[in-house]
């Protein structure tokens, strides 16, 4: 792990956070002294604390990078897993949106505001959005306008909005513009019948239209009569959590959604499957796994039911959709549910290619799980095995995988209107190909199947962030 500054903390002039030893601290820098004294003065830090609204710190004498700028270094808690908006389904970034003006309304009552409503201070931990951004607030003066109400449309009430209107996919907009999705291509995308919906003409056509009317206009001019009471930007507090409320995304059934409905394995095979997986999770006891192709997490919780953090990546917003849902409903704090293309993963992104951690860059992990994955993998989309044995070795030191021949009918379907051109798709070649890579511990073929679960430890037994 690198020391020095994080590469994505660098536009806030409050502070920056750092590496020391393999931890990750917080600077608040002298310009900040009075903002931070404030909220701690005023209780909305402890307040904000107590209801795990806002990660906690300590404060430490750590070495400062930066020490004539240095006012105090913080220690905040860690977060297990760092998750972009762009890969949150529709109710994780609608609960990121509610968790921000929460935050903004409890924060004028203390006589504070948030200067920044960007969703990347959002982060999800032990199953609930909190705050990150110790530094995201500042002293509100009577009749100030609220200087984050852009951001937050941006970040947070144009996706909501497309997502909810015109397609769920389009979250993956916030892919391109990390800064937020422009309002003006927001308003395009969205249906006309949206303007008949008074939060989204005023908050997005609206505004939009705001924008691009003040875009030449000097800064002086742009400003002219812009007060607020405190009364009315509660006000506008209260109809962005409307208009947020008010939206709403369902998913609808798809063959992923309905995977063990539709494509459902013989019951003995199911009870098989999922023995051997607890099995081996039992065997390893990781402090972490990834299960790749996870769907609505039925396997994911075979780690995280034992208290192991637990990221569920899949392809499909509606299953992941579905799984955050049940881990609201339940309370379960150990399960991450993301949205993420195996065949073209979460990049590194932003200023120099490195704002915004890749995929890759946010592991290795103790185990990694693929269970129904490599058919769809090398058949759908053409991987070569060698090249899946790699792209798992990256990933962690422990695989848990599946195998699934031809004779099955799902590698059946997957071939019905396309040329067999896959001669080396074999369980012999498999096991050849991924024993470069790993050591097989464990081959256990499925009861009603001609399909294998193995357990394989990666050769040279990687580092483990």
């Amino acid at each position: 792990m690198n020391e020095g500054r994080v590469s994505s903390s660098f536009r806030d002039p409050s502070g920056f956070v750092f590496r020391r030893d393999g931890v990750h601290l917080r600077q608040v820098n002298l310009t900040y002294q009075d903002e931070y004294d404030l909220l701690l003065r005023s209780g909305l830090y402890e307040n904000l604390v107590n209801d795990e609204l806002l990660v906690s710190h300590r404060e430490t004498k750590a070495r400062s990078p930066k020490p004539s700028l240095a006012y105090k270094i913080l220690q905040p808690d860690p977060i297990t897993t760092i998750s972009h908006p762009y890969e949150w389904c529709f109710s994780q970034l609608k609960d990121a949106a509610r968790l921000t003006l929460k935050i903004q309304k409890r924060a004028l009552n203390r006589g504070m505001s948030l200067k920044d409503c960007s969703a990347y201070n959002i982060q999800f931990e032990k199953g609930r959005p909190v705050l990150i951004d110790t530094l995201s607030f500042e002293s509100y003066a009577e009749g100030s306008p609220w200087v984050a109400y852009r951001q937050f449309c941006q970040h947070f009430l144009a996706p909501l909005a497309l997502m909810s209107h015109t397609d769920v996919r389009l979250s993956q907009l916030l892919r391109v513009y990390i800064d937020g999705v422009p309002l003006d291509l927001a308003g395009r995308l969205l249906p006309p019948r949206t303007r008949a919906i008074l939060p989204l003409l005023v908050h997005l056509h609206l505004h939009a239209a705001a924008q691009k009317r003040y875009a030449r206009a000097r800064v002086a001019e742009a400003s002219r009569g812009r007060r607020m009471s405190k009364t009315s930007l509660l006000g506008l507090i209260d109809d962005l959590r409307r208009a947020v409320e008010n939206l709403r995304w369902k998913p609808t059934s798809t063959s992923w959604l309905d995977y063990y409905d539709t494509h459902a394995y013989a019951p003995e095979t199911l009870a098989d499957k999922r023995a051997l997986v607890d099995e081996f999770v039992a065997s390893v006891q990781p402090k972490r796994v990834w299960d790749l192709g996870a769907n609505t997490g039925l396997f994911s919780r075979l780690a995280s039911d034992r208290g192991i953090p637990t990221v569920a990546f899949d392809l499909d917003p509606g299953a992941v959709e579905l799984n955050y849902l049940e881990c609201t409903s339940k309370g379960e704090k150990n399960l991450l549910p993301l949205v993420l293309d195996l065949t073209n993963p979460s990049p590194s992104l932003g200023w120099n290619n490195q704002e915004r951690a890749s995929f890759f860059e946010r592991g290795p992990v103790e185990m990694v799980v693929a269970l129904a994955l490599v058919h769809h993998l090398a058949i759908s989309n053409n991987v070569p095995l060698a090249d899946l044995a790699g792209f798992f070795g990256r990933l962690g030191r422990w695989l848990v995988v599946e195998f699934v021949p031809k004779e099955d009918p799902q590698v059946a379907r997957l071939l019905a209107n396309r040329k067999d051109i896959f001669p080396e798709y074999t369980s012999e070649a498999f096991e050849k190909t991924f024993s470069q890579v790993f050591t097989i511990h464990r081959a256990e073929p499925l009861r009603g199947s001609g399909r294998r679960i193995y357990l394989m430890e990666q050769t040279g037994d990687p580092a483990v962030a």
